[in-house]
């Protein structure tokens, strides 16, 4: 089997949210004699250096990222409520996922500069970046496409396939070769239409794809 790598791992610092801690992670990754693991929390960096330390004690080479939460049509400073959830009684703010991994020196301070905007400029029920600032501090990233409420997958999701190329080729442009459609299997059913598209998408457009596990526990 091909060696595997995973790369969207959630640990208990993506709040209410991951149950893995990241001692656990690295161990996973040690026992499954993994070369290396990630670490992508939605929308922050708190565990990035305790992760760091720990994966290098370890002998596991350290993949610092984040899934953010990313504005692409408006803007980070837009406040509007996603309707769909105010009629279910949750209210959020409109936003997808992207995940963003740092490739380098550079990309970690990029990184580092998405979060903080996030939270200084963009936050409304989560702290959102948008289009503009990441075309400004893309360097050194590698982007991937995300779960179900992905930027390219949420499309696929409500049958859109048009638009869903339309967004693909807008981040295609920004990281070039380092922009992945990320495909996923949990069994379940808003996945299907996913695993048809993104296929489709990769071929048509010339993007990779990346297979991933959207890891909340160990």
């Amino acid at each position: 089997m091909p060696e595997f790598i995973h790369l969207h791992n959630h640990s208990h610092y993506s709040l209410l949210d991951g149950a893995a801690t990241i001692d656990g992670l690295v161990e996973a990754a040690v026992e499954q004699k993994m070369p290396s693991v990630a670490l992508t929390d939605h929308g922050v960096m708190f565990g990035a250096v305790e992760f760091y330390k720990t994966a290098k004690k370890n002998g596991i080479k350290p993949i610092i990222g984040c899934e953010v939460y990313i504005v692409v049509s408006g803007t980070r400073r837009d406040k509007e409520v996603n309707a769909k959830s105010m009629a279910q009684g949750e209210g959020r703010g409109i936003y997808n996922h992207l995940v963003l991994l740092a490739k380098n020196l550079t990309g970690y301070k990029n990184l580092v500069k998405l979060c903080t905007l996030g939270h200084t400029e963009g936050f409304y029920y989560k702290p959102r970046i948008d289009l503009e600032l990441l075309r400004k501090y893309s360097e050194g990233l590698v982007a991937m496409s995300a779960c179900p409420i992905g930027v390219v997958s949420a499309h696929l999701v409500k049958k859109d396939y048009d638009h869903a190329r339309e967004v693909a080729r807008t981040f295609k442009d920004i990281f070039a070769d380092d922009f992945y459609l990320e495909i996923q299997n949990h069994s379940l059913d808003v996945e299907a239409t996913i695993l048809q598209g993104m296929p489709l998408l990769s071929k048509e457009l010339g993007i990779k794809l990346v297979a991933t596990n959207d890891v909340h526990y160990i």
